[in-house]
């Protein structure tokens, strides 16, 4: 398996995915070799992971300049710039034996540098790598892991799966990176198969790449299951919060929250903003909170983790993603495991898994983000029917039923290939 992060190191969406998804296959009986850049590697990392059932991650360091896609993801302004105290915390199954080589890697922010020549030298580390490992199939997560992946299979004669998480269309909208996806466009056409993290996600690789139908296998992404509906202890003080949780870039919607927001003030008094993450649109944003007068009534609480990610939603009544494209968006599914309503933009994969349990919107209609903001925080009575309903809907999302549907796709081609 190829990826560029894996807990404890997490900038987004795909480490949590990866984490999941390796964890529930290792329980399934399969044994995975996931390649990381040196630099994403703790000591935590260093070791072989076993599963009782008899598979296992092992973890294989590689030298890497590559670090992550999103290198300004945790960096924000100083602390009077945002109004937030430095340091300040946020008040089938696979048969024993198979063996699965998975490859990742990372882009520096807004593809900044040499970005393909770097993606060249990890895919030639990843050959050597290799060559010393035996394996039935390989798994490559993300676009900057798909030329290593070509190359392992063009060496070693395995099938490829490519694991699309996300897509230039996504990213960039319609001014997209022309070499990104190009490179995109190898991975897809040259994989045997492609796993695509939702329908919408199928309908751009069909659409914008050509991509065989027939070679897409939606398997959407799981949740760590909980015992039982519990929902956080809000914050108590009396007011309500909104979240934002994500990257503050295009492709997450931000503009549209601020403005939704400003509607959302014109009604209520007692309501305050967190805007979690950062990114590339950062200080725009935070221009146009100002600009808006909306300042007092926000906190930029930048890129959180572990705990604080729990926190933010202790402190939140709602929680937004106003995502412009969004191929699956985890971080609905983690609000929903706290008991927090959701909002959705139709634009993004996770709604095609919550008939019921979430309010949706398009991401750019901020009068409706805003009358169904206001509606959860008005009526305590909708807030709990849409989390139970949410809760209900998400249980039989589970790692395990994603890791079964992978090992499926590995099994035929694994297959196709003796035969």
């Amino acid at each position: 398996m190829l990826g560029w992060e894996f807990p404890p190191y997490i900038s987004g969406g795909l480490g949590t995915a990866c984490h999941g998804l390796t964890r529930a296959m290792s329980d399934l009986g399969t044994e995975i070799v996931f390649v990381l850049p040196t630099a994403n590697v703790t000591e935590s990392l260093s070791r072989t992971t076993a599963s009782p059932q008899g598979g296992q991650i092992e973890f294989r360091q590689i030298p890497s300049a590559i670090v992550s896609p999103y290198a300004s993801c945790g960096r924000m302004p100083s602390a009077a710039q945002v109004g937030r105290s430095p340091g300040r915390p946020l008040s089938a199954s696979g048969r024993r034996g198979d063996r699965l080589l998975c490859l990742g890697a990372g882009a520096g922010g807004g593809y900044g540098g040499d970005l393909i020549a770097r993606i060249t030298s990890y895919a030639e580390r990843c050959v050597r790598i290799a060559r010393n490992e035996s394996f039935d199939v390989i798994h490559a997560h993300d676009w900057v892991t798909f030329p290593a992946g070509l190359a392992v299979a063009a060496e070693c004669g395995k099938p490829l799966v490519v694991h699309v998480h996300s897509t230039e269309f996504d990213r960039s909208g319609e001014c997209v990176n022309r070499p990104v996806y190009e490179v995109e466009c190898a991975g897809v056409h040259g994989a045997r198969a492609v796993i695509a993290v939702s329908h919408l996600t199928k309908r751009i690789l069909v659409e914008r790449y050509g991509v065989d139908p027939g070679k897409v296998q939606v398997i959407h992404n799981g949740v760590e299951p909980r015992r039982a509906f519990t929902p956080l202890p809000r914050n108590g003080r009396g007011e309500k919060t909104v979240l934002f949780l994500g990257r503050i870039t295009m492709q997450k919607g931000p503009a549209f929250f601020v403005n939704a927001a400003a509607r959302v003030r014109e009604k209520l008094d007692d309501v305050r903003f967190i805007m979690a993450g950062w990114g590339d649109m950062g200080p725009q944003v935070v221009e146009q909170v100002a600009a808006m007068g909306l300042s007092r009534f926000f906190r930029f609480a930048g890129f959180l983790r572990g705990d604080e990610v729990q926190e933010a939603y202790r402190q939140s009544d709602v929680y937004v993603m106003p995502s412009v494209s969004e191929p699956f968006g985890l971080t609905a599914l983690e609000a929903i495991q706290w008991g927090v309503p959701v909002i959705l933009s139709k634009n993004s994969g996770v709604a095609e898994v919550l008939p019921h349990g979430a309010l949706k919107v398009d991401f750019w209609d901020v009068d409706g983000m805003a009358d169904r903001i206001i509606a959860i925080l008005r009526h305590p009575q909708l807030a709990e029917a849409l989390a139970r309903s949410a809760a209900a809907e998400i249980r039989c999302l589970t790692w395990d039923k994603a890791a079964r549907k992978c090992v499926g796709v590995y099994l035929e081609h694994v297959e196709a290939l003796r035969n």
